[in-house]
């Protein structure tokens, strides 16, 4: 019988490189919100994949960016801190798009890591051959042993499971498994109804309303066959919580069936969701309001 390997596994790189696309996709299951918007990722998010001889534990993170206030500032303690103590390091880069000085602040902030760290070359259906030659040849010139070069897209599924038998051979054997065959995140139920709320208000919404806003659950109640929640969103300024109710209270309706439509896919229960929207003025400012809403930089 084979030995079973296991171990974490983090995801890393810029804003709106394909993480979150990658770890939903490998896990056949929605545990991180995707959207077309940079820095939809705001907390560090385990998923788990099982398999008979190897169980991987994804560590999603948000995308590292030039913070410009105690939000962004959290999201970067966050992703960098989750590339400690892991077993193998996925450094994401998009094939359509040019190595910047955010590329390069992660890569020198990850000579640290004594940890195999994979290249692993997002988006590759978006470019042709040659292209995706050229960006690979930039990267090899760059001041950074990579311990393995791959490229993927995650959309197409093309050399995931090339990706999965690199990690896999990295990765210790341990003879264990870390969760439950069945478990695939170990981020709380809450945690969950959070983030598929905030990324129907992302992909509804436009301009600076994304990244003004968080989501704090009022009230949990699960029975066997239903789920009640009422949550508050917090926008922070009053014009921003016109938006997101909208002309007679169209768009906050639209975010509420939306959402309760993928909690139920997610879930396989019925849900009962209330919205309300609230102001609270720079609260991404507030390292007291951060910490309410579920952005703790003390736990990371």
């Amino acid at each position: 019988m084979e030995k079973i390997r296991s171990g974490f596994i983090s995801i890393i790189g810029r804003p709106n490189v394909g993480k979150s696309t990658l770890l939903n996709t490998l896990l056949e299951k929605k545990v991180s919100i995707v959207t077309n918007k940079a820095q939809t990722t705001r907390n560090r998010i385990n998923g788990i994949l099982t398999h008979d001889d190897a169980q991987y534990i994804f560590v999603d993170t948000p995308g590292v960016h030039k913070a410009q206030h105690e939000l962004g500032r959290f999201m970067n303690k966050v992703a960098l801190s989750s590339t400690k103590g892991v077993d193998v390091i996925l450094f994401l880069a998009p094939a359509d798009e040019f190595i910047g000085d955010n590329d390069k602040f992660i890569l020198n902030a990850l000579k640290e890591r004594d940890v195999p760290v994979f290249l692993v070359i997002t988006k590759s259906d978006l470019v042709n051959k040659e292209r995706l030659e050229t960006r690979i040849k930039e990267w090899k010139q760059q001041d950074f042993n990579f311990s393995k070069i791959l490229t993927i897209s995650s959309t197409m599924g093309s050399n995931l499971n090339e990706l999965l038998n690199e990690i896999k051979d990295s990765l210790p054997e341990t003879g264990i498994k870390f969760y439950p065959d069945d478990t695939f995140t170990d981020q709380p139920e809450r945690f969950l109804i959070r983030e598929i709320i905030r990324e129907e208000i992302l992909l509804q919404t436009e301009q600076e309303i994304p990244h003004s806003v968080a989501i704090l659950i009022d009230k949990f109640e699960e029975k066997k066959d239903i789920i009640k929640v009422i949550a508050s969103i917090i926008c922070e300024r009053q014009s921003q919580k016109g938006i997101i109710i909208g002309n007679k209270g169209v768009k906050i309706k639209s975010i509420g069936v939306n959402s309760r439509q993928k909690l139920e896919a997610l879930f396989d229960k019925q849900f009962y969701l209330e919205l309300f929207v609230k102001t609270k003025e720079k609260w991404r400012q507030s390292a007291s309001l951060i910490k309410q809403l579920g952005y703790d930089k003390d736990s990371y």
